[in-house]
């Protein structure tokens, strides 16, 4: 029996904690996963969200939605920044992942917009000093998020910051999570076209998902440690 509970919010299907999710579960957490709009096509349907009571982690995941396009989701997405900023005032260590790690910057009073450079695939990230691995890490985003004056800047790249933490929150702008089945289940839904617009193929999107898969599960599970060891801390 654990002593410790996570609870992991996903916005979409496909868009579950999977190795977060994993590393939490090894690392002794009970981890629910509350799926927020279970159809695809009807954002503004969303499933309540749960009482956060008896959770010691809450962790925010990606999304294909826009903070800067929130009347596409406006019945549950205020309620989301108001959940993760109560949260965040209680002490309750955060883990956001690129869209949550969007919504973190943002309550905590930083702003998301269009980002000028969108990023498909695997990259490096200049981490400084900080025991946060270099990658290359997935990135998946049109959004950036620029940080509360407040929040620490743990990583980034030429075209965004890719991870910062406030106190006991901590938001990526990259996709730690994934692996290749998650990866292959979000080009399931991608069209040729938008890849293309991009120079992308889901052939190529795989093939780099096959090379990097081990390497990332690694890197992941090394990041979750360094949260649950500095950020959340001893029970």
């Amino acid at each position: 029996m654990t002593d410790r509970r996570a609870l992991v919010l996903t916005h979409e299907f496909d868009g579950g904690g999977c190795l977060v999710s994993e590393r939490l579960r090894q690392r002794g957490f009970d981890v629910d996963e509350h799926l927020i709009c279970p159809d695809y096509h009807r954002p503004n349907e969303a499933v309540p969200f749960p009482d956060l009571d008896g959770y010691d982690v809450l962790v925010v995941m990606g999304s294909v939605r826009s903070l800067t396009r929130k009347d596409e989701i406006d019945t549950w997405i205020h309620e989301e920044l108001d959940l993760i900023r109560d949260t965040h005032c209680q002490g309750t260590p955060i883990f956001g992942v690129c869209f949550g790690g969007q919504l973190i910057a943002e309550a905590m009073g930083g702003s998301v917009e269009i980002a000028p450079v969108t990023e498909i695939g695997w990259r490096e990230i200049d981490c400084g000093d900080n025991p946060i691995g270099t990658g290359p890490w997935m990135e998946w985003h049109h959004d950036r998020f620029h940080p509360p004056p407040e929040a620490e800047v743990l990583a980034e790249n030429e075209n965004a910051v890719q991870l910062i933490r406030i106190g006991r929150s901590v938001g990526t702008q990259f996709h730690p999570e994934v692996d290749f089945a998650q990866i292959k289940g979000w080009l399931e839904l991608a069209e040729d076209d938008y890849l293309a617009e991009y120079g992308l193929t889901r052939e190529q999107i795989l093939d780099d998902a096959r090379i990097h898969e081990d390497a990332n599960r690694d890197q992941c599970f090394a990041l979750v440690d360094w949260f649950i060891d500095e950020v959340v801390g001893p029970t």
